[in-house]
């Protein structure tokens, strides 16, 4: 039946996988605790304004991509495409713009409707960081550096380039619109008729585009730092010095670009080869303009994102769960006598697995299964004499040892 089927792009996370998901981000978020960040957590859902005006209303993910509907009381809902658009507004609405700069670190589940692919989910995970309320380039050095830090220690930073770019202020951004217009109206037949029409509407988006027609010409445009004032230069010259002094290293990619209005200076994403024709991970930049577009006071904000399920597929490698402790009763009485042992043995922090039912070849099967560490055998010859055996699951070695020792004797072997 397709009811109960996983619906396409999304699927069920398993155990060995979950492990994975959160090792990316309890990685992020420890990495983010030493910059000084807290946990931001923000609706699933949003009014859809919330990200048709941040995002643009010509814009892929808007026209395409969000899953949006209307509910029981006539409001038009999505669900959350990205995290940046609902920190603003979280900050918008709460009232926390009196409390400049604002740092916040974010993880969770995003929506789109997109072709799915190796990594690439329509239900994904992302994991965030926002900077709000900082101008100088003190700021995009910062979380690029957080960002560096958080894949060295997940242990892809020997398989990522961190590519960099810079969109330039208001002023140089409207040279450039100058610019590219030139060149694509003198193209206009080669465009897609999406392009075509961002062409009167918002050329920059064009910049965004994955059309192959459109890819093909964007690929001789003019480049935005052929624009640059002397403000833009001296900000991403900035930047680079400070990069360059934390010794992060990185790639100047001219044709990366952000097409929405509220970008400014810095861009930059982390990029691999190993994960097919999509290889960015981790990205992000700065959006100066981001709270006016939403309707309240103009505030600096800089910051990233990354895909928890393509970092994951990154590491090459899985989290392996904690070996637990398999607790082995045999016989009513000694199945008795196991709750009270697997619940001291909780309470002492030791994993535990109790074997629930089978003689004992079936629940020793089950320790293997679960790759325990060690096997506690309980049965009528040991209560009688309150004890427990103790078997060494890798080396076989077993000793008998007191009820009321296990857990001791357990963690002083390192379970």
């Amino acid at each position: 039946m397709a009811s109960l089927k996983p619906v396409r792009g999304t699927q069920d996370v398993l155990p060995s996988e979950s492990r994975q998901l959160r090792r990316v981000e309890r990685i992020a978020f420890d990495v983010a605790e030493l910059y000084g960040y807290g946990e931001i957590t923000t609706p699933i859902f949003e009014f859809t304004e919330v990200f048709s005006r941040t995002l643009g209303d010509t814009s892929d993910i808007v026209t395409k991509e969000m899953y949006s509907f209307e509910d029981r009381g006539g409001d038009s809902i999505t669900l959350r495409p990205e995290g940046t658009a609902g920190v603003a507004r979280a900050v918008m609405s709460g009232g926390l713009q009196q409390d400049l700069p604002l740092k916040y670190f974010y993880r969770g589940p995003m929506f789109r409707y997109e072709r799915p692919q190796k990594g690439r989910r329509r239900q994904f995970n992302q994991v965030g960081v926002e900077l709000i309320g900082v101008a100088q380039p003190l700021a995009d050095i910062e979380v690029i550096a957080l960002a560096n830090q958080f894949l060295g220690q997940l242990g892809v930073g020997d398989k990522v380039t961190l590519e960099l770019n810079t969109l330039g202020d208001g002023e140089s951004r409207a040279a450039y619109r100058d610019l590219l217009v030139d060149y694509l109206q003198g193209r206009q037949d080669e465009l897609s008729g999406d392009s075509r029409e961002r062409l009167q509407r918002n050329p920059l988006r064009i910049l965004d585009s994955k059309d192959d027609g459109d890819r093909g010409v964007i690929e001789n445009a003019p480049v935005l730092t052929d624009c640059l004032n002397d403000t833009s230069r001296a900000f991403f010259d900035s930047v680079r010095e400070g990069l360059e002094k934390l010794g992060v290293a990185h790639e100047i990619n001219n044709r990366l670009v952000r097409g929405l209005d509220y970008y400014c200076h810095t861009a930059f994403e982390f990029t691999t080869d190993e994960l097919g024709a999509q290889g960015t991970v981790l990205a992000g930049g700065r959006y100066d303009g981001l709270f006016q577009q939403m309707g309240g006071r103009q505030t600096p904000g800089t910051g990233w994102a990354a895909g928890v399920e393509r970092l994951a597929l990154l590491t090459g490698e899985a989290d392996t769960a904690k070996r637990p402790v398999a607790v082995v009763p045999v016989g009513k009485d000694a199945e008795a006598a196991a709750l009270d042992l697997t619940q001291n043995l909780r309470r002492a922090g030791i994993a535990v697995d109790l074997g629930y039912s089978g003689n004992m070849s079936k629940r020793m099967k089950r320790a293997d299964k679960v790759n325990a560490r060690w096997a506690v055998l309980l049965g009528d010859d040991e209560l009688a004499r309150g004890a427990a055996t103790l078997r060494d699951m890798d080396s076989g070695a077993q000793s008998e040892v007191s009820l009321d020792q296990v857990a001791e004797h357990l963690t002083g072997a390192g379970e």
